[in-house]
């Protein structure tokens, strides 16, 4: 631990490696991993100068051919197969102007932009309606099978407005009330159906007319400036051959406020619903009330990229078999001022991501003996808009996913110093945390699980989208036990984060960021992402984890 514990005016820390497991010599150490360098680089993505990173906008080629420049100064090869360093993503972006109503009896009920609700498309159209829907609560939206759940009881949706809550069914353990029962939708660590993006994709499914989340801070694990700020911005899909009408036509949030007047005004008890929505016998309530949604929809094509560079391996029988390492390039753009700041600068989120990406590029090219397998490092675009970029690749991958071996997803650093531990996102999924258990056990560290589950992070940044297609993935997050500060400084430091910065133009590189944890965390994915690409054996999904069936679907197809 001892090159934890540097001056905090020391801006390099070295990268002693652990002897590999296997037999034979130790592996020859990393070059260096300058965190002056990652802050001169966070510092260039985050400018003013880069108009917060909008995918698609006019300061798109900007970050493209920086990006592109640092990976060719530091030797990379161009990453895409046709011989360039990006891959042209087609995206549609949709800019709302909407204007919502509900209406019980004779009873109006206005809705205010951005103040009560959000609300927009991903259809391909100049304008969208949703009128006088009738209004059914659907509790959670949830039809799991695993778990015996199933919120929609049959119920024809069929043109209607649902409205849901967020996050998954929070079921009480019947052993002990004051815990939720790990044995259904793990207790109180989110699952994909606890996802917004889940709740949008079956309504659709059911035929509605529109979908409305309630939003509640607590349960969603944000605040709602940070829903006004996203949702009443430009929005972003992938580009659909039919103009996506198979999708809700609108997609709304409102505030927990307004849905408490809602359902007053229709004689229900918004506590009582909620109450009631938390156990398997919840069957669809109709409100008594109808919603209207117009939605004015400024549609243009977005012609956005994924920067991609590699290092080929060495070893022929495994150069054709790929690690990929992936962050987003990103963020918000310029949007609604807050506090006279309308540039959205995502330093954290994510030029510290882009920033590693580089650093670790670095490295593996500094190494004497280049690994086995082909490093793919690709920076992705529009993650802030539904990971589209880490989508469409996947969908259109330039090195087949069947021989992916791994990826590994940076998407934030640890600004706040040296920490004992490593925060592992969906930590037991897969064998990859078998690898870094060794390797950080080789430093006098230790793995912590998620200190936050009940967020879902590991369904909100871009390896999800590998996941999703069987390709084991790894993301890790910043630890919790800081090395000289009190016990809780870490969640402090986060919570500061989550309701000050977190997608505000505040996300800005700050006086006091100490990076040497963000330094030793790198090095710990550089070391693993070194043994993955060297190892005989490729890493898998653990018994149990939702991926493995894809994968082994897939790795048996292929044979």
């Amino acid at each position: 631990m001892r090159s934890l514990c540097v001056p905090a005016a020391s801006l390099v820390v070295a990268l002693g490696l652990a002897a590999c497991a296997e037999p034979g010599p130790p592996p020859e150490p990393a070059p260096s991993i300058s965190a002056d360098s990652l802050l001169q680089a966070v510092r260039i993505l985050s400018d003013d100068s880069m108009g917060g990173r909008g995918p698609g906008s006019a300061f798109e080629d900007k970050v493209v051919r920086y990006l592109t420049a640092a990976f060719e100064s530091i030797g990379l090869e161009p990453g895409n197969p046709d011989g360039t360093w990006t891959q042209s993503v087609a995206l549609v972006g949709f800019t709302p102007d909407p204007t919502a109503e509900f209406q019980v009896g004779r009873r109006r009920i206005p809705l205010r932009y951005r103040t009560d609700y959000v609300a927009g498309t991903r259809r391909e159209a100049a304008l969208v309606e949703s009128v006088n829907s009738e209004m059914v609560f659907v509790g959670y939206g949830v039809e799991a099978p695993e778990y015996h759940w199933d919120d929609f009881k049959g119920a024809d949706l069929t043109g209607k407005t649902v409205v849901i809550l967020v996050n998954d069914p929070p079921v009480r353990d019947a052993r002990d009330s004051t815990v939720l029962d790990t044995a259904m939708f793990r207790g109180n660590a989110m699952t994909y159906y606890g996802r917004w993006t889940y709740k949008y994709e079956e309504a659709s499914r059911r035929g509605a007319a529109a979908a409305i989340i309630v939003h509640q801070t607590g349960p969603a694990g944000y605040p709602w400036d940070v829903v006004a700020g996203s949702w009443g911005a430009e929005t972003m899909d992938v580009r659909h051959r039919d103009g996506n009408t198979g999708r809700v036509a609108v997609e709304a949030w409102i505030t927990e406020a307004k849905a408490r007047e809602l359902f007053r005004a229709s004689g229900h008890d918004f506590d009582a619903l909620a109450a009631s929505a938390r156990l398997p016998g919840f069957a669809p309530v109709p409100l008594g009330a109808t919603a209207t949604f117009r939605i004015n929809n400024a549609v243009r094509t977005v012609d956005t990229r994924n920067v991609v560079a590699k290092i080929t391996g060495t070893d022929p029988a495994l150069r054709d078999e790929y690690v990929i390492f992936t962050a987003h390039w990103d963020h918000l753009g310029i949007g609604q001022p807050v506090e006279g700041d309308s540039i959205y600068n995502g330093a954290l989120d994510n030029a510290t991501g882009v920033a590693a990406l580089l650093e670790l590029a670095r490295g593996y090219q500094g190494l004497a003996e280049k690994p086995k397998r082909t490093l793919i490092f690709l920076a992705v675009t529009a993650e802030e808009k539904g990971l589209l970029g880490a989508r469409y690749y996947v969908g259109n991958p330039l090195y087949p996913l069947t021989k992916t071996v791994a990826n590994f997803n940076i998407d934030g650093l640890n600004q706040w110093g040296p920490t004992s531990d490593i925060t592992v996102v969906g930590l037991g999924n897969s064998t990859l945390d078998d690898v870094l258990g060794v390797v950080a056990g080789g430093r006098q560290r230790t793995l912590s699980p998620d200190a936050e589950p009940e967020k879902g992070f590991y369904f909100r940044s871009d390896h999800f989208e590998f996941a999703k297609q069987g390709v084991p993935a790894m993301y890790l997050d910043a630890g919790t036990k800081y090395i000289g500060k009190p016990e809780g400084f870490g969640k402090q430091k986060r919570d500061e984060y989550t309701e000050r910065d977190y997608h505000q133009p505040s996300d800005e590189v700050k006086a006091n960021w100490d990076l040497r944890g963000a330094v030793a965390d790198l090095g710990l994915i550089f070391e693993v992402g070194r043994r993955v690409a060297n190892d005989s054996i490729w890493p898998t999904w653990k018994a149990g984890t939702e991926f493995k069936s894809i994968r082994d679907s897939s790795l048996a197809k292929k044979q």
